[in-house]
Order: C-alpha cells, then structure tokens, then sequence
C-alpha cells in the first residue's frame, strides 16, 4: 500500500513510537495484552469507562459541548465504515433505492421518524429468512409509533438510548468465548446508577464542574435539551448518565468495535490501521470527512 502523506506520516510514526515504549515499559504485561483480544478489550472498555466517569463528574458540560465537536464526524464515518461499507451493503441497488432516502433525510436534520421508516424498509430487503424480517419490521413499526406518541419527549428518549444500543451492537459484534467481557458491562451499570445518585450530584457540586462551559450551555440549557419537562434535580442527574454514555458511544465506535472486527487477535500499527481506513474510503472520502469535521468545529 501507498505510505500516508508526509503531513500524516510523522505524527502516525510518532503515535506508533510511543507505543512501542509504553509496551516496552508494560514488559510482561504486555504479551497477554496483544495476544489476547478479550483480555484487552475489556482492559480497554473498563479504563474508558473510568474515565469517562471521572471527566464527566469533573467537567460535564464540556464533555457535552466538544464531544461532539471532536468526535461527532469521526465516529459516524466509523458508522458506515462497519455497517455499510466492509459488510458490502453498499453494493444493493435495492437498499439505496428504499432505504437511502429516509435515511438521508434524517441525516440532513429531519425527523427522527423517517429513520426509523427506512431502517424497517432495510430489515424488509435484508437477505434473511422472512419471520426474522417480519420481526424486525415489526419492532421498529413499534418503536417509530412510540415516537411518534411520545411527541419531542420521544427524540430525547432516543438520543438517550441510542448511546446505549452501541453497547449492545459491541456485544454482539462476535461471539464471545470468555466472560472478560462481563467486568466492563457490569462497570457500566455501575457508573450508570452511581450517576443518577445523590453522591454523583454532591460529587459535581464539588468539583465546580457544573459552572465551566462554553457560550450559554451552561446546566439549564442541558437539561431543557436533555431532560425536558423533569424536575430539575432529576433532568440534571439525566444530564450527567447523558454524558456519560456519549462518551462510551464515541469509544466503542473509535476503539472499541475496530478492534472486535479485526480478523486478527493481535492489534496492527497505527500505519497499518491508516492504511486499511484509507482502503475503505479512499483518499477522496477521507478528505471529505476532514473537511466535515474542520466545518463543524469550526
């Protein structure tokens, strides 16, 4: 393959130096690390969710302003990387034709309903038996129903969900020979109640995390966007668990699930990981997809 562009090539030559002398330092430890890819995912999963509840008791409102902001373009570039590109979706016709135009209409800001419209319309063409398509049709005819009975409340019922279904889609992303994978699941149920606790709140007040955002996102813009029509106590603790599974939402995309769909165990370079991504989406759309990112933050 064709080595990346000297802009890229010192940066993704640096990122693989300093792995190798951070595994260097791990000696030992990190033979089981790179050989064994549930030893590492969990490992992985668990130290994200750690973080993730540290930043989000230290500095939730910026966690919820620049996670999008870093992470938004990148982690949906991930989206059609593993479900539309690598499995060959792209390729049916069909699929374009009766799924593509809800679809993109969702995507340009319309409403959430005609996602669900063409993910039924997808299930409906999948290449599957027929009492599985009609099952799927049938759960999502239901969920879009909900939406639409549950009015505005119905989107930020989803936008809460929709961070956790990431979960799910990693745990069925392969099947599972170990039970590593139940330490980071139950870590995430953990930090999920202990964030709607009194404790977390008590915790936040502490920290002065609740008072540093940027522009007017401050708290009560969050909870109005996150939590309408709840008191106000409980839309903040809603806040906080919101910000917390974004940030797991944008790890098991970007770490992750790459590394579940590798058909080797062990991790490749960061050379070897451009290259592949550049394989995908071709110079063309990596381009594109920067330039989405650099417009959004900007």
């Amino acid at each position: 393959p064709a080595m990346p562009s000297a802009a890229l090539h010192a940066p993704i030559a640096a990122a693989d130096w300093l792995r190798r002398r951070w595994l260097h330092l791990l000696g030992g430890l990190a033979r089981p690390i790179v050989r064994r890819r549930e030893l590492r995912v969990a490992l992985m999963f668990s130290a994200l969710i750690c973080t993730a509840t540290i930043g989000t008791l230290v500095a939730p409102m910026w966690l919820l302003i620049l996670g999008p902001l870093v992470w938004g373009v990148p982690h949906l570039v991930a989206d059609l990387r593993y479900l539309v590109i690598r499995t060959g979706y792209y390729r049916r016709p069909l699929l374009w034709l009766v799924a593509g135009a809800p679809l993109l209409w969702t995507a340009l800001g319309g409403d959430l309903l005609w996602g669900f419209v063409g993910a039924a319309l997808a299930a409906a063409c999948a290449r599957a038996p027929l009492l599985p398509r009609l099952l799927a049709v049938g759960l999502l005819v239901a969920c879009g129903a909900g939406l639409v009975a549950l009015g505005r409340v119905g989107d930020v019922v989803f936008a809460h969900a929709h961070n956790f279904i990431a979960v799910a889609l990693w745990w069925l992303w392969r099947p599972r020979l170990g039970r590593l994978h139940w330490i980071p699941l139950a870590l995430l149920v953990a930090a999920s109640l202990f964030l709607v606790s009194d404790a977390a709140l008590w915790l936040v007040h502490q920290t002065g995390g609740l008072q540093w955002f940027g522009g007017r996102m401050g708290p009560e813009y969050q909870v109005w966007r996150l939590s309408p029509g709840v008191a106000p106590e409980l839309g903040l603790r809603l806040v906080l668990l919101f910000c917390f599974a974004q940030s797991i939402h944008y790890a098991v995309w970007l770490q992750l699930l790459p590394d579940e769909d590798r058909a080797r165990a062990t991790p490749p370079t960061f050379r070897a990981s451009y290259e592949d991504l550049r394989h995908d989406f071709g110079r063309v759309g990596l381009a594109v997809a920067a330039a989405l990112a650099l417009a959004i933050a900007v």
